[in-house]
């Protein structure tokens, strides 16, 4: 159906894309603080339920459409449905990471000026104070030239390991930045466990109290684990056009699920046992990351500065290679569609998309500071593209995946790929119980989430 193009070189090199494209800001920087304002365990049970009943059938969806095509989003949806209007869906998720990617590298460029702080050690004397790292920080991204400056270098760095393609530079980074992800986030883990006071942080996310659960703490759960996964906006898809015709989906999307799963957990361990070992409010929102964790660092160093010092460079070293692992996949999006559809070059694709994305990302970046009084439906343009995407343009772009699989695909083409011709015994035996989870169980739920968002 396409022209021969790069594929992954193995189903590993598969999983660890895809899975790095999932891992991001939303597990270590977001799963933490929304599990503290929503209550705890009770939170995770709800997340882990929609993560296997809503975000694997999208994830699958997305994945099915890429593998059987070959091709970017727009061409997938026009190989699929000539001359139908499903082609704007394509249209959609080409341009909606984009957006995403303009915000979110403005979040990953904070992330390497916190990195350079760890790495000079700011974070371990005995006179750091929370107002005072409060103040370090919105005096930060408040001024001008250094935010703009680190978000220029975290688009740099998307740019330079997309020149590469697939085999040489996303196959190649997520495979050893991936799993290191895991090693990063195990170690201190293992140390915030190890701290006086964790077992009240410990319990927190073990024991389900469920008289603490409300309606928007469901409805936040669902939120988180769909946002968790970066569904919705066509990067699974184009990762899932460089699958080989005979990878297993469902062993790939369970896997990549899994990973997602697994580090978030591991995130939420990782920070909310040192949040009440420091006796800090867990529900601290936002700036937990970039105000409170310095501050416990900070208190760890007091008997052991070079221990906590080292915590903390590995700490803000994990949070750039999750920003990046995401990132990456959201311009590879783009790039894919320009390749595929409009036969530019991939470095001048590359150069194109960077242009816009770091001209966008150099409004959300004033956002914080020269421009903060600009507002635009009376939110700051940082906080017009972080609404506009997570709230809608995900939820809707999941919707019509799900839908046109469902719905518009013959099932006989479903099966076809979900089970590489009925050679995939496990696959056969679930397809009825998937095709019925992406078919009627995911719209309606997704349905459910946008109307509620769009209410409130």
């Amino acid at each position: 159906m396409a022209a021969k193009r790069d594929n992954f070189g193995s189903h590993f090199a598969a999983i660890m894309a895809m899975a790095g494209s999932a891992i991001g800001l939303g597990n270590i920087w977001r799963f933490p603080y929304v599990v503290g304002q929503n209550g705890g365990a009770a939170f995770i049970v709800v997340y882990l339920f929609s993560a296997v009943f809503l975000c694997i059938p999208i994830f699958l969806s997305e994945a099915l459409i890429g593998k059987r095509t070959q091709l970017s989003t727009f061409g997938a949806m026009e190989a699929l449905a000539p001359g139908r209007k499903w082609k704007w869906l394509g249209f959609l998720t080409v341009f909606t990471p984009l957006i995403i990617l303009s915000y979110y590298s403005v979040v990953g460029g904070w992330s390497l000026e916190y990195l350079l702080k760890a790495l000079s050690f700011s974070f371990t004397s005995a006179d750091v104070t929370q107002e005072g790292l409060s103040a370090d920080f919105s005096g930060f991204i408040s001024s001008t030239w250094a935010p703009l400056f680190f978000h220029t270098v975290f688009m740099l760095i998307n740019a330079f390991v997309l020149m590469a393609g697939v085999k040489g530079g996303i196959e190649k980074f997520t495979k050893i930045t991936t799993p290191l992800l895991f090693v990063l986030v195990v170690v201190i883990m293992a140390y915030s466990m190890s701290l006086p006071g964790a077992g009240a942080g410990i319990s927190y996310l073990l024991k389900p109290d469920f008289t603490k659960l409300t309606p928007y703490s469901v409805l936040s759960a669902m939120g988180q684990a769909f946002f968790s996964l970066s569904l919705g906006v066509g990067c699974i898809l184009t990762y899932g056009s460089y699958l080989k015709k005979d990878s297993d989906l469902l062993t790939t999307g369970l896997s990549t699920s899994l990973f997602d799963l697994c580090f978030a957990l591991i995130a939420g361990f990782a920070i909310m046992p040192a949040v009440f070992a420091a006796g800090i409010e867990p529900g601290a929102g936002p700036g937990l990351i970039f105000e409170t964790l310095p501050f416990i660092f900070s208190k760890m160093g007091a008997g052991m500065p070079v221990v906590s010092g080292i915590i903390a460079i590995i700490f803000f070293i994990t949070i750039v290679f999750a920003a990046l692992t995401s990132s990456i996949s959201m311009l590879e999006t783009g790039v894919a569609y320009l390749v595929d559809q409009k036969h530019l070059a991939r470095g001048k694709a590359i150069a194109i998309l960077f242009t816009g994305c770091w001209a966008l990302g150099v409004l959300c970046c004033l956002s914080f500071g020269p421009m903060a009084d600009v507002k635009i439906l009376g939110l700051t343009v940082f906080d017009l593209c972080d609404k506009m995407t997570a709230n809608f343009l995900m939820t809707f772009g999941s919707l019509l995946f799900t839908l046109f699989v469902g719905w518009r695909m013959k099932k006989s083409d479903v099966y076809d790929e979900f089970t590489n011709g009925g050679s995939l015994r496990t696959s056969v035996k679930v397809f009825g119980f998937v095709y019925f989870l992406i078919k009627f169980v995911a719209p309606v739920v997704i349905g459910v989430i946008f109307i509620t968002t769009l209410v409130m």
